[in-house]
């Protein structure tokens, strides 16, 4: 069945997680396709820097968004200016940690938890209302190819990741149900350029290899596929496709695969092909 495509261009949209990376790479390309921009992020610089990139319409904020009553303020304020209803509502920020169950801090676990689930939830619940008054519009919510496949050593990054995606598929239905001209739609990003492992909470190896932070920055560099604009334009060519789940880079497509056809050995199959070598990345 065909799906009804989604108005995003020329409409306003918010981002959250927009100094750097995707949320950056988003907002760019909305704006360059007629879209008002509200955007917020906790990196104040990088927030003025991606608002002073583009032209056209926008309104910036620092903001942490496990603020729920500051997302509520925010929601309410971008009703209040939008030039045009509200078209997207991209739910980005998203933080990292590397540690096993057994020996993680209970910190760096509550932390990722927060921003990156409890995030989505307050931005979603923040600018719900807004879009159901106007029956339109579309909840946009970050997970990864994390919340695919569980990986050792990332329990609570893919556990904020698997709620987000189980979050999001639950709200998708409730608003079929309910008729109403809203939609949701997850994301799952692969390996993108961007400065998550740069930022990661990282004490030791958690596997025991003896990987430094500078190690593990490295293999992520390594095996980050896909550039940020080149997500971007996935994002937004999918969303306004009116897809309900967008995969982001070929890796992916890959971790889809093994989670509908092995996900019992999923992670098993993913360390012997990490093994193999791996020709030389252009770009």
């Amino acid at each position: 069945m065909r799906r009804p495509p989604v108005p995003i261009d020329g409409r306003t949209a918010f981002i959250s997680g927009a100094a750097s990376g995707i949320g950056r790479a988003v907002t760019r390309r909305l704006a360059a396709h007629g879209c008002p921009v509200a955007i917020v992020d906790q990196d104040g610089d990088g927030l003025v820097q991606t608002a002073a990139s583009i032209d056209g319409p926008v309104l910036h904020r620092v903001l942490d968004v496990r603020d729920r009553q500051g997302q509520l303020a925010f929601a309410a304020e971008v009703a209040e200016w939008a030039p045009a209803p509200i078209g997207m509502v991209l739910n980005n920020a998203g933080v990292a940690t590397s540690q096993t169950v057994a020996e993680g801090a209970i910190e760096d676990d509550e932390w990722v938890l927060d921003i990156n689930f409890g995030g989505v939830v307050n931005g979603t619940r923040a600018f719900l209302p807004i879009l159901q008054r106007q029956n339109s519009g579309v909840i946009v919510n970050v997970s990864s190819v994390f919340g695919l496949v569980g990986i050792p050593g990332q329990s609570a990054y893919c556990a904020s990741k698997f709620a987000v995606r189980g979050f999001t598929e639950a709200l998708r239905q409730e608003l079929r149900l309910a008729g109403s001209g809203v939609t949701a739609c997850v994301v799952h990003p692969g390996g993108v350029r961007t400065n998550v492992a740069r930022n990661a909470r990282y004490h030791s190896d958690p596997l025991g290899r003896g990987l430094s932070r500078d190690d593990a920055v490295a293999r992520f560099d390594a095996v980050a596929l896909t550039t940020p604009d080149r997500a971007a334009e996935i994002i937004h060519r999918g969303v306004a496709a009116g897809r309900s789940r967008v995969l982001v880079g070929p890796d992916a497509y890959l971790f889809d695969w093994l989670a509908r056809t092995t996900p019992v050995h999923a992670a098993r199959v993913l360390q012997m092909l990490e093994r193999l070598p791996r020709p030389p990345r252009r770009g």
